[in-house]
């Protein structure tokens, strides 16, 4: 990716990065379970299971792996928490080699990477298991192969140069790994496919007729679309004749793939992506400035220079980074905050390349010193501007450590256990998502209760089980039957049918239904 000259000081750079990050990340990590999706992934890849929509099927094959090798680290769901740690700090160290094939400099990229590092949504992420800390890892990636593809192809003298008449076929294989790489993160999280516009901006901006090159453009499908099908094969085959202990839906029949795979749960989600479009760059603006801090007012000004001065690239990554935050910004589910990690990663480069405009504008006023003395002053005022890009965030380092923090949170671990302890044997328990996840995993996992059936709202679905009120009518007086509802208004609808009593001061929306005050209509 870089000239062999540079490679060492690059790799050392990376892992310098890395090994920062992941001291960093170490104080801040849970220490167990939790509760809502981060259980599900907790559980899911130790099992190698399947997950809710789309799948994630690469980060599962992947967190699987990671729950094997990082055994002696502790407890399933800690390895999966570990396992973000080191993604996140690969994105990191990723960083680090692409800002150095933008800027020529290896420290104003270890200024960036450790920028991204702290970043208050790349940390948050960092401290428990989720899918979007792979997603950061392979755009990182992706965008490393793509600026390497675009550089490769120029002079040693002008890192910038475009040439649509020469063929490529050394470059080619770069790109086929880009492609590669798209695959692996399409499986990962539907994000990356709107990443397609701008990484066809881009390809087409560096080699305009390359669409008349069939061999290649064949190739990199090839490569895309055999990766990410490859690795979708995970939920049929889990699903199905190999099935796991553990399966989201019906992934193993056509309609149910679609489903998954589709993220057909979540249709409207997406709502009025035109409405209150003043509100929504205050609402951007807010984020970035709580995000960046002093260096948000640079953001757009790194992006000018890029254009100025990386144009193929700030094609890519702005309007990548533009239609990122517009679809966030009208995506009403969960923590919406994780969609703009991809945008944080483009805006720290776009830092780096300002940074690298002024170093370079102080290396020509002291070009006449001659060629030694300028790159002395280069690498001194490399050597500053990583210094400041990394000054801002360690002066904040305690109070976003004390933002991100959850390596106090024990709350699910000891809701889950007070549960388990309170219910009696051959129970059933009517759950909820985000209690289901942690009880799914002390129980597939860690192998606890297992005379307990447990019926999520989607185990309702799955096995045709009808409504709530269905499940208690048909096991109330034949065992034990309990409820844990997402609301009051559900409650209070059960309250009036049935006779229910708290069971557990530390779960104490777990309640055990003992009678039924009223007929079935």
């Amino acid at each position: 990716m870089v000239r062999a000259a540079g490679r060492a000081a690059v790799a050392g750079g990376s892992v310098v990065v890395a090994a920062a990050a992941v001291l960093l990340f170490r104080s801040t990590l849970l220490p167990g379970v939790g509760f809502w999706d981060t259980a599900e992934f907790q559980a899911v890849a130790p099992l190698l299971g399947t997950a809710h929509p789309t799948g994630f099927p690469s980060y599962v094959i992947l967190g699987w792996l990671a729950s094997l090798l990082l055994t002696p680290v502790g407890e399933p769901a800690f390895r999966m928490n570990v396992l973000s740690a080191l993604l996140v700090a690969g994105a990191a160290a990723t960083t680090v080699v692409l800002v150095r094939l933008l800027t020529r400099s290896t420290l104003i990229g270890i200024g960036a990477g450790f920028g991204l590092a702290a970043t208050p949504i790349a940390w948050s992420i960092a401290t428990h298991a989720d899918p979007h800390a792979l997603h950061l890892l392979l755009v990182a990636i992706l965008l490393a192969l793509l600026v390497a593809w675009e550089h490769s192809g120029s002079g040693p003298g002008d890192p910038s140069r475009l040439d649509d008449s020469e063929p490529r076929a050394r470059n080619d294989r770069l790109l086929v790994a880009a492609a590669a790489v798209f695959g692996v993160a399409a499986t990962n999280h539907s994000l990356t496919l709107l990443l397609i516009p701008p990484i066809g901006l881009f390809v087409l901006a560096i080699e305009r007729g390359i669409w008349r090159r069939r061999g290649i453009v064949a190739a990199c499908l090839v490569a895309s679309l055999a990766t990410a099908a490859l690795l979708y094969l995970e939920l049929p085959l889990r699903g199905g004749p190999l099935r796991a202990s553990l399966v989201y839906g019906e992934p193993s029949t056509l309609q149910g793939f679609a489903y998954i795979v589709l993220a057909e749960q979540f249709r409207g989600s997406f709502v009025d992506p035109l409405g209150d479009l003043p509100q929504k760059f205050v609402a951007l603006v807010d984020l970035v400035v709580a995000q960046f801090g002093p260096f948000a007012p640079l953001v757009p000004i790194g992006l000018l220079v890029t254009a100025i001065r990386q144009r193929p690239y700030a094609l890519l990554s702005g309007v990548a980074a533009a239609i990122a935050c517009f679809f966030a910004a009208s995506y009403a589910n969960a923590d919406i905050a994780r969609y703009y990690l991809g945008p944080a990663l483009m805006a720290w480069t776009w830092l780096a390349i300002l940074a690298g405009a002024v170093v370079d504008a102080v290396a020509e006023m002291m070009a006449s010193g001659g060629a030694w003395l300028r790159r002395w002053w280069r690498e001194a005022a490399a050597l500053v501007a990583a210094v400041a890009l990394i000054v801002p965030s360690v002066a904040v380092l305690q109070d976003r450590s004390r933002r991100v923090d959850e390596s106090r949170n024990h709350q699910a671990q000891e809701w889950t256990t007070a549960a388990l302890d309170a219910m009696d044997r051959d129970a059933v328990v009517l759950s909820w998502w985000s209690y289901s996840t942690p009880l799914w995993y002390a129980q597939r996992v860690e192998g606890r209760r297992p005379d307990i059936a447990i019926v999520d709202d989607r185990t309702r679905l799955d096995e045709h089980l009808g409504e709530v009120t269905d499940v208690i009518d048909a096991q109330l007086g034949r065992r034990p039957v309990y409820v844990i509802r997402s609301n009051d208004s559900d409650l209070a609808a059960l309250a009036v049918r049935y006779q229910l009593e708290p069971v557990a001061t530390a779960a104490p929306n777990l309640l055990r239904v003992t009678a039924s005050l009223a007929a079935r209509p």
